[in-house]
């Protein structure tokens, strides 16, 4: 069963940081780009960033650069995202989902895992 699985949102002050974890079961997260979007309260969801399969190339948001860091576990099948000096705009859901090139349309997602930033 295809299935990704975020975790690692929660409760963090302004300026500290997190790091969630996108798990894949069922296929090799490898063969595929791997993207993390978030939805804040009443408002769209929006692409954050995406690492590709085929060579590792990265691409942020210009509203996460210098502060985000994608990255992935092969032997984990896993994908992650290192967030540092979060602010409230950085509150919502964060979802991971898959698809064969980082733009295109996506293929799988999870359900997501909430990151609240507040003092």
């Amino acid at each position: 069963q295809v299935q990704l699985v975020e975790s690692g949102g929660g409760l963090v002050q302004p300026g500290g940081s997190l790091r969630l974890s996108c798990a894949a079961s069922g296929f090799t997260l490898d063969n595929y780009a791997t993207g993390w979007f978030r939805q804040a309260p009443g408002k769209e969801r929006e692409g954050v960033s995406c690492i590709s399969s085929s060579d590792g190339s990265t691409y942020y948001a210009d509203f996460v650069k210098g502060r985000f860091t994608i990255s992935r576990d092969v032997a984990k099948n896993a994908v992650y995202l290192q967030m540092n000096s979060l602010n409230s705009e950085d509150t919502g859901i964060y979802y991971c989902g898959v698809t064969r090139v980082c733009g295109q349309e996506y293929d799988y997602w999870g359900r997501g895992t909430q990151v609240a930033v507040s003092s």
